[in-house]
């Protein structure tokens, strides 16, 4: 069990993190496209890659932590729950997976995205001047609005995505 979890929080850290550092640069110009003093003002495309490191230092933990806990519940719930109930199983533990990752998610995406904005500051001295000027909570600002967005996506997309792992249409060709 234990060794199975860890699988479960090393690929999805791994993944996660690939997936980050991948997209990052589309990240940065759809942060500078919304940003209220305009995409050439908030650096164009110039240091495309502002941010980077709070990104890198909370995409590992981030989905490490949607994944333990999706897989944590999952386990605790299925011993509970008939399994013509899996559905609301897999609904209920991605749910609190989004939610425990939007602990570590959202204190890095507002970093990030404060320095995506202002690419002439480091990540260090937005993390520190956020903390000054608004102390804990400034790091949280949206956590609310970002659950409310992640968990329909996860709503949809667990059960199905546990549906398709065990049915009978594999993807794979047989042999």
């Amino acid at each position: 069990q234990w060794r199975r979890r860890c699988t479960f929080s090393t690929g999805g850290g791994c993944a996660g993190m690939c997936v980050d550092l991948t997209l990052f640069p589309l990240d940065t110009i759809k942060t500078r496209l919304q940003s209220q003093q305009g995409f050439y003002k908030a650096g164009g495309f110039r240091g495309i890659y502002a941010g980077v490191p709070s990104a890198a230092v909370g995409s590992f933990p981030n989905a490490a932590a949607f994944f333990v806990t999706y897989e944590g519940t999952k386990s605790l719930l299925a011993g509970c729950m008939s399994t013509h109930m899996a559905p609301v199983t897999h609904m209920l533990a991605a749910s609190l997976g989004e939610i425990v990752a939007c602990l570590i998610r959202v204190p890095t995406e507002v970093v990030k995205q404060r320095t995506q904005a202002s690419p002439s500051l480091h990540t260090h001295h937005v993390l520190l001047t956020t903390l000054r000027e608004e102390g804990v909570r400034g790091l949280y600002r949206g956590f609310g609005s970002t659950v409310l967005r992640e968990i329909p996506f996860s709503l949809v997309q667990f059960p199905l995505w546990e549906y398709l792992k065990r049915s009978r249409f594999s993807l794979e060709k047989p042999g």
